[in-house]
């Protein structure tokens, strides 16, 4: 009965870190929004067509980095038993993800700037700009 009962409290504290996560990652989203719409000086009708094509691009390039981490993540565990290939496969895998990184943002720019002004388009990166360095400032120190 113990056994299911600790199970049971496990089960439920992963579940609330999950919840939590998904909190979080939902309120980033949401801020990450609100502040691109803000200094972009989005209509609303500029918001209903870029926003979705904004979460798109942002998911690719997010799923382009992940395999790369969980690459460079498995060399890093093996420590010092990892070869020269080892290394190799996963500084080339960095290395492509940013290239991917940047064919993704040229692809997704094209459908921006049918939506976007040209001051608009100007102002994006700014924007992404001021809102990465927003969240540094607000990162706790360890």
């Amino acid at each position: 009965m113990k056994k299911y009962l600790l199970l049971l409290l496990a089960l439920l504290a992963v579940t609330a870190t999950a919840q939590e996560r998904s909190k979080w990652a939902k309120d980033m989203l949401d801020a990450k929004h609100k502040m691109l719409v803000t200094q972009m000086e989005l209509t609303q009708a500029q918001q209903n067509q870029f926003l979705p094509l904004y979460e798109a691009m942002e998911t690719e390039v997010y799923n382009a980095n992940r395999q790369a981490r969980r690459i460079a993540g498995e060399v890093a565990r093996k420590g010092n038993n990892a070869t020269d290939a080892d290394y190799q496969r996963a500084a080339e895998a960095l290395s492509n993800a940013t290239v991917q990184e940047g064919e993704i943002e040229a692809r997704y720019f094209a459908m921006f700037s049918k939506i976007l002004s040209k001051k608009q388009l100007f102002h994006l990166k700014q924007a992404e700009n001021n809102f990465t360095r927003k969240m540094l400032q607000k990162k706790p120190n360890k």
